[in-house]
């Protein structure tokens, strides 16, 4: 292990995002001399919590909100102090049936009272028995393929074989999702709540040839082998706090506003890492190299030519509110419609038909949306004045919101407008009615799009999986990378042996997971312990 002068260090990993952080922990608890440069004056990435209006005390999660990837593994193997709670209600969507407003509740706590919702909407038990079959089934793929996304990759036939059932592995691996969504699913409001998990941070749609909305749906389906989603008490901000401290502990150096901008070597010997900062510029050198970056971004700092431009199709909203809004359905608690994921204008055809024009370049006319109430689940990321006051937190999450869309100085604000008429729709008020006010009287509330979030985040035409999600098995086209490396058997190669992918962009990237970060961690591991790579 280098331990000859402050300029050589084992490891340098490039972007403290949480899974650089991860990154960092365990190479640091190795015995190993670790630095983390970030550009940013705070570490975290995408994964913060921030005071986002003046006067109010609510620190939102800005960009990430919900953590479903994390493994348990990681948690316990790094001692991290973190609490991540559970949600009772999984999802609300609000429907219109004969003309009346009504909604589907899922109620994760109480399957009779999600059965009655489901008899209530649709007519009968048929969806609900449906419903039931799919994610059992689900829910067996995950128990069998979470395990794997922390160790070496399978090839493409192991996975199939631990799944071990040949027709759900049809379904989610190799035929279009939407087959198996109208064959499973008659009606179209459920048919769209199933289909949402496919369209997370990702622009596609149901029938894509490529299978992209088949790896969404995949990731979002398996997280610690039961696809719940659950809330970090403290906000997003406690998840980067906890891993921070652990690579610290651990002895990893981090440096917030130092922004890498050059690897440069050979890739048998050492690399070396150029960087800036408030006082000039300087270079180290690092025996590896872990980027918590986008790939293309990493092709920028190893001056090689990058792969096509991602592009990322989301509107991220934050909201405080003064009160929760009544909802038009009477049946309909807010208390309990906005714990879980509030759905909005998710209907089958309308995301469908919500793709068709954005992929023409239009803005969709009723943009598909969800929503969730941090403050129900954990109220700690408000203050006692906040508390008081009886304030409560909105998230929104836009589909299907290319960043082609926004070349229009005025498209932010339509494509607000246009999200917030589709939460109004349903509501029995007006949304801003019900918004709370900073110290300047503005309300609260703001909107990150695909080119903010490049601008502020780095994130490749807003892309928040830095590219295409993969299957997370070994890749089998041609050109491919095989089993040799240790970095190829993680997922986590390059060009470079010596850089190595610890981001998003990795084989089983994308989410707050860690898992790209833990991964790049044990190949390096691999590496640094044999002096002879």
């Amino acid at each position: 292990m280098a331990t000859n002068g402050s300029s050589r260090y084992d490891a340098v990993i490039v972007g403290g995002g949480h899974n650089g952080l991860v990154a960092a922990a365990y190479l640091a608890r190795a015995g190993y001399r670790v630095l983390v440069l970030e550009r940013l004056a705070r570490t975290g990435g995408a994964a913060v919590s921030a005071a986002a209006f003046p006067g109010v005390d609510a620190r939102l999660s800005r960009y990430s909100y919900l953590v479903s990837l994390l493994p348990a593994k990681v948690v316990r193997e790094l001692g991290l102090r973190l609490e991540l709670r559970r949600r009772r209600i999984s999802s609300y969507t609000p429907a219109v049936r004969d003309g009346k407003p009504t909604g589907l509740l899922v109620d994760a706590g109480d399957p009779g009272r999600t059965g009655e919702s489901f008899r209530a909407l649709t007519g009968s038990d048929r969806e609900w028995r449906a419903w039931r079959e799919f994610y059992g089934t689900t829910g067996r793929v995950a128990e069998r393929v979470f395990p794997t996304l922390t160790e070496p990759l399978p090839s493409r036939a192991e996975l199939r074989r631990r799944i071990g059932d040949g027709a759900a592995w049809t379904d989610l691996f190799e035929r279009p999702l939407g087959e198996t969504v109208e064959r499973t699913f008659t009606d179209d409001l459920v048919r769209g709540v199933v289909l949402t998990d496919a369209l997370i941070g990702t622009f596609t749609h149901a029938h894509d040839p490529a299978l992209r909305q088949n790896r969404c749906f995949l990731y979002h389906v398996i997280g610690n082998g039961t696809g719940d989603w659950d809330v970090p008490v403290g906000g997003m901000g406690a998840v980067t706090d906890a891993l921070a401290a652990a690579a610290v502990a651990a002895g990893a150096e981090i440096r917030t506003g130092h922004e890498v901008t050059a690897i440069a070597g050979d890739g048998r010997g050492e690399a070396e890492v150029s960087y800036r900062h408030a006082d000039g510029e300087a270079t180290v050198a690092a025996r590896r190299v872990l980027v918590n970056a986008a790939p293309a971004t990493l092709a920028r700092l190893l001056g090689t030519a990058p792969e096509p431009a991602p592009e990322g199709a989301q509107l991220k909203v934050n909201m405080v509110l003064r009160r929760l809004p009544r909802l038009r359905d009477p049946g309909a608690d807010p208390r309990d419609a906005f714990a879980g994921t509030f759905h909005i204008a998710e209907g089958y055809r309308q995301l469908e038909a919500a793709y068709a024009e954005a992929a023409a370049g239009r803005m969709p006319s009723a943009p598909p949306s969800e929503i969730y109430c941090h403050t129900l689940t954990d109220p700690s990321i408000l203050g006692p004045e906040a508390v008081r006051q009886g304030l409560q937190t909105l998230t929104l999450f836009g589909l299907h919101m290319p960043a082609r869309l926004f070349g229009d100085p005025a498209a932010k604000e339509r494509a607000l407008a246009a999200s917030l008429a589709q939460l109004d729709a349903v509501l029995a008020e007006p949304i801003a009615d019900c918004l709370a006010v900073d110290a300047d009287g503005r309300p609260c509330v703001e909107a990150r799009t695909p080119p903010e979030l490049e601008r502020e985040l780095g994130l490749p035409g807003g892309h928040i999986f830095h590219r295409d999600l993969a299957f997370p098995f070994l890749p089998e086209e041609p050109g491919g990378t095989g089993e040799g490396t240790a970095a190829e058997r993680w997922g986590v190669a390059t060009a470079r042996p010596d850089v190595l992918l610890c981001g998003a962009g990795a084989v089983r990237g994308g989410g707050v997971s860690g898992i790209p970060g833990h991964n790049a961690a044990q190949a390096a591991l691999e590496d640094l312990a044999n002096p002879a790579r």
